[in-house]
């Protein structure tokens, strides 16, 4: 197994798609404040403030909602080729592909529940055009004067029929570690929050109860602040964007958070996990049993039902 924050380096971007490309553009850009930064057939490449990469988000018109890609940028060409065979040695065979802006060779595998991992080295760092400039030079990206101003991508909860599996695939050929989990009272595992860096979660598997392959429960924004999720609150609200629930504080991870949903139907988490960290090399695994994920969350009002039943693509 790699060692923890060995090949992989950090979460690079997530492709989601959406029946109503003009409408997730239009939320993405003008209320959470992302920079459109081009186009190519039916995609739209967006970039938060603080990303030196050429983007963060990729929004894909398509007939449902859901996720397509998430990228994992390596910490070296040669971690990358070590990737590579230590996937193809273990089964999960891939292609490689050369189809998106500013980044060079992607390798497109997937994890056993059917979600496309695409794992990458070469990539075009961002130089922003004059009025997109900073103050400051240790900064990609002036801050946006609109919207939420979310800083980065943070991390993708995936919906998976086996939770096991999945985990046990990023961390033995990817070298994720796990931070947090949920067992069940049978003793199943219900939920593995993994980390490829020292934020205290990159990646999630949350149990399908729909017993579906290959779906979304959400991907999450980081911001500045906790009040930045107050205020995100009060714009979705003069906005008419759907929130499902929050600001509250999860006890696991115990991330500040608001969810809503973009047009195209995707849940999206706005969160504020900046001031954790996983400094230690030796942290225990924390283990939530049925009965303590039964009490909710830290405070605030109980999880919504929606919660635990609505991901995307929709099934019946």
């Amino acid at each position: 197994m790699t060692p923890p924050l060995g090949d992989i380096a950090h979460l690079g971007h997530v492709e989601l798609l959406t029946p109503d490309l003009d409408a997730s553009v239009d939320f993405f850009t003008r209320i959470l404040g992302l920079t459109e930064n081009g186009r190519q057939g039916d995609s739209v490449y967006l970039r938060t403030w603080d990303d030196y990469e050429h983007h963060s988000l990729v929004l894909t018109a398509h007939t449902t909602s859901g996720i397509r890609r998430t990228a994992l940028r390596t910490s070296s060409e040669e971690a990358l080729g070590r990737r590579v065979a230590e996937l193809e040695a273990a089964g999960h065979t891939g292609r490689w592909v050369s189809d998106e802006p500013g980044l060079g060779p992607l390798y497109v595998t997937s994890d056993p529940d059917g979600h496309e991992v695409a794992l990458y080295w070469g990539s075009e760092w961002y130089q922003a055009p004059a009025d997109l400039k900073p103050g400051l030079k240790n900064q990609p990206q002036a801050k946006p004067a609109h919207g939420v101003g979310v800083r980065r991508l943070d991390h993708v909860n995936f919906l998976g029929a086996d939770v096991a599996a999945n985990a046990a695939f990023t961390r033995d050929l990817l070298g994720a570690r796990p931070t947090e989990q949920i067992v069940l009272d049978t003793g199943r595992l219900a939920a593995q929050w993994l980390t490829f860096t020292n934020k205290s979660y990159d990646l999630v598997y949350t149990e399908d109860w729909t017993g579906s392959r290959g779906r979304l429960h959400h991907i999450a924004f980081a911001t500045d602040t906790r009040e930045d999720i107050l205020r995100a609150a009060d714009i979705c609200l003069d906005n008419q964007v759907f929130i499902e629930t929050g600001p509250h504080k999860h006890a696991i991870q115990q991330t500040f958070f608001l969810y809503v949903y973009e047009p195209g139907g995707n849940r999206i988490e706005l969160c504020n996990p900046l001031t954790r960290l996983v400094l230690a090399p030796d942290w225990p695994l924390v283990t939530w049993t049925e009965s303590e994920r039964s009490k909710g969350q830290a405070w605030g009002l109980k999880t919504i039902e929606s919660f635990h039943t609505h991901g995307t693509p929709p099934v019946a």
